[in-house]
């Protein structure tokens, strides 16, 4: 989790967000660097998110920004629109629970960025313990 200012976009944080993702293979139990595939919304659609991707192995599931284009590709990236939606549902249904179960967090009450965080990482345990019961 990484908080940013309200004035910033998300994609300026994506990079830092990567390098400290560690993920946990079900059948080996080790750890693993870098997740198989991304799946983002289309304000991800940039030439340095797609190529940082492309560069660590890991395929990108994003779809192409109307806004953003400006010369004809040669041709289009791949997108899976079933994955997308099974992929960003759940993480807009994570913010749903996060906003929804704890008004602390949606109010934002506390002024300290080391309170707000403990709060979000306390909120998640939650949620996750609910989750998997």
């Amino acid at each position: 989790i990484e908080l940013v200012p309200g004035n910033e976009h998300d994609s300026k944080r994506f990079k830092s967000l990567m390098e400290g993702l560690r993920l946990k293979r079900r059948e080996k139990r080790r750890l693993r660097a870098r997740p198989k595939m991304v799946h983002s919304d289309s304000a991800y659609d940039t030439k340095e998110i797609r190529g940082y991707l492309s560069g660590k192995g890991i395929r990108a599931n994003i779809p192409e920004n109307e806004r953003g284009k400006r010369a004809k590709r040669r041709r289009p990236y791949s997108f899976n629109k079933v994955t997308y939606r099974f992929g960003r549902s759940s993480v807009e249904r994570f913010f749903g629970w996060l906003k929804g179960d704890f008004r602390r967090l949606a109010l934002r009450h506390k002024r300290l960025l080391s309170t707000f965080k403990g709060f979000i990482y306390f909120a998640s345990f939650l949620i996750a313990r609910r989750v998997l019961r």
